[in-house]
């Protein structure tokens, strides 16, 4: 994986350094091991934090660099989004833009992808983007 910079460094584990950032407002986060990671309960690579969301590695990575960013609230999938959820939606949009910049994908380039429902590969029922890149990547896909 292409190494993180500045604010983006990895955070092996993310439970002591970040715990003081974390929001609150969304406690209940769903019951998926994203919601879990969100809670704090399990640890993951976390190279994004914010209020609405944070970004991490992805455990099974399918390039060199793969990283998911989901929102804290919990959407099960894109089709379940409405139209109040237009800003967070934007907002995980441009996050995951900024942390393509500071991977180092922007030049070579990189792929957003959202898999939504059974049938398009969705296998964690928690909004999530995948950020691939690191490779020249085939299309189509699967």
């Amino acid at each position: 994986m292409t190494p993180l910079r500045g604010q983006f460094a990895t955070i092996p584990h993310a439970r002591a350094t970040i715990a003081a950032s974390f929001s609150p407002a969304f406690p209940m986060s769903g019951d998926t091991i994203f919601g879990k990671i969100i809670r704090k309960e399990i640890p993951a690579n976390i190279v994004y934090e914010d209020d609405l969301c944070l970004a991490f590695t992805d455990v099974n990575p399918q390039a060199p660099t793969h990283i998911l960013v989901i929102p804290k609230q919990p959407i099960p999938k894109l089709s379940d989004a409405t139209a109040e959820d237009k800003e967070l939606l934007g907002h995980l949009l441009l996050t995951v833009k900024q942390v393509a910049d500071q991977a180092g994908l922007t030049e070579n380039g990189y792929r957003v992808v959202i898999n939504t429902g059974t049938d398009g590969g969705q296998t964690v029922f928690h909004l999530h983007l995948h950020l691939l890149g690191g490779r020249s990547l085939d299309w189509p896909p699967g």
